[in-house]
């Protein structure tokens, strides 16, 4: 069975070992995920923020880890000068993660998002998760759950794009991708069977490559072979997503924490479409989660 872990182990893995720049770095949650990530020597990490304040922490945490070697504090007087020297440090090929600490969201994507030193690229930005769900063999990756609230058939298009990146940076030669709908036919008073029907039609004609698109599927018939060969949906590729793209964020929000919280599925996140893959955790994200990220991240940030 596929596993997190193994991204792990790839990421450890890698000649060259990347430097991830941590904005708002004073926080007790992020430096223990940086502990982990530096006993297994994933990257080396450039933290921003209040330098007192992340040396106190860091002490707290672990006081080796003051003196690491892999380990360098960047002073910053505030949230957003944190986020701004983090972004310019990814963007000028400093360091190839870009981490966000404690500070809210809007604030380092705003950076993210700056049109003299930000990360943006003419892609839209996009939340790629990999899960490992029990009693389910490859990782599952679903897409998006956090950044675009409804996208169009365009959008949904370059959402799959990056998902079948991250997926490719795992391993996953050939994803299978999943544009998930209510049912598996094609509706016109239903956008997201029509938006999967097109997807179909791209992947086709080789304009989204990279990958095998089979839809619309409503979510059994994606992941279950039985389920699929009961509606009749035949082929290699039925109920074996290794890719689902749901509509809506809202689609996406609820099936994202069903799988954590009824399936007990382990995750690790990345934002793709910039120039660099950006690690969006919060505060209530596990450690594991957090490292899970890390690597998921480093495996992008080197393919």
């Amino acid at each position: 069975m596929a596993s997190l872990d193994s991204l792990i182990e790839q990421a450890a893995a890698l000649e060259n070992r990347p430097v991830v720049a941590v904005a708002s770095a004073a926080d007790s949650h992020v430096l223990g995920a940086v502990k982990m990530a530096l006993e297994r020597k994933l990257a080396a990490f450039r933290l921003f923020g209040e330098a007192k304040e992340i040396r106190t922490l860091l002490a707290s945490v672990d006081s080796h880890l003051l003196d690491h070697p892999s380990i360098e504090i960047v002073d910053a007087t505030d949230q957003r000068q944190a986020a701004q020297l983090a972004v310019q440090t990814v963007s000028s090929g400093e360091a190839d993660v870009l981490m966000k600490g404690n500070l809210p969201t809007a604030t380092i994507l705003k950076e993210v998002l700056n049109r003299d030193y930000g990360l943006r690229k003419e892609t839209i930005l996009s939340h790629v998760a990999a899960f490992e769900v029990p009693g389910y063999e490859p990782l599952l990756f679903v897409t998006d759950a956090a950044m675009n609230i409804a996208p169009d058939l365009m959008e949904k298009a370059q959402i799959v794009r990056n998902a079948v990146q991250a997926a490719h940076a795992c391993g996953i030669e050939k994803p299978i991708v999943a544009p998930l709908a209510a049912v598996e036919t094609v509706n016109p008073a239903m956008q997201p069977t029509l938006d999967a029907a097109a997807l179909v039609a791209m992947n086709h004609r080789g304009q989204i490559s990279g990958c095998f698109i089979d839809g619309p599927l409503a979510l059994d018939n994606a992941v279950s072979q039985e389920a699929a060969e009961h509606k009749g949906i035949a082929g290699e590729t039925a109920g074996k997503a290794d890719i689902l793209i749901v509509p809506t964020i809202e689609a996406g929000n609820i099936l994202y924490k069903s799988l954590m919280y009824f399936a007990k599925a382990k995750v690790g996140a990345v934002i793709q479409g910039a120039k660099a893959p950006v690690v969006l955790t919060s505060r209530s994200d596990h450690m594991e989660s957090k490292l899970y990220s890390l690597a998921l991240a480093i495996l992008v940030s080197k393919n």
